[in-house]
C-alpha cells in the first residue's frame, strides 16, 4: 500500500471515530489538492488553538481555494469544524479540516 492510501485510511477511520460521514470521491480528491503536506507530520494537520493556523487556512484556503469572502462568515465555519474535531483532539488532519469546509460551504464543485 502506497504512502497516500494509508493516509486516506487514516482519515476514514478518523471520521468514523468523530460520526462525521463523508463521500470517499471528494475525501480523496481533497487529500490530493493538499499536495505533499499531507505526508509531512507538521503540515498534515492543523493546529485548531493558534490564530496564525487558522488565519492561514482562511486566506489560503477559504478564500483563495474556495473563493469565500469575509461576509461568508469563515472565522465561524473554521470554529464549528474544530469543534467537530473536538478541541482536545490532536489529530485534525488537513485534508479533513480542508473537506469539512468545502462541503460546510457546498463548494464541491471546486474538486469536481
Amino acid at each position: 500500500m502506497g504512502k497516500f492510501d494509508e493516509c486516506m485510511d487514516t482519515y476514514r477511520a478518523e471520521f468514523k471515530k468523530i460520526g462525521v460521514s463523508f463521500d470517499d470521491a471528494l475525501l480523496t480528491k481533497v487529500a490530493k489538492g493538499c499536495g505533499p503536506s499531507i505526508y509531512n507530520k507538521d503540515a498534515s494537520t492543523v493546529a485548531g488553538s493558534d490564530p496564525k493556523e487558522l488565519e492561514t487556512v482562511k486566506n489560503n484556503f477559504l478564500i483563495g481555494k474556495l473563493g469565500l469572502t469575509e461576509k461568508d462568515d469563515l472565522d465561524g465555519a473554521i470554529s464549528k469544524v474544530v469543534d467537530t474535531f473536538g478541541s482536545s483532539n490532536r489529530n485534525k488532519y488537513r485534508a479533513m479540516f480542508y473537506y469539512m469546509l468545502t462541503t460546510a460551504y457546498k463548494k464541491e464543485s471546486v474538486y469536481k
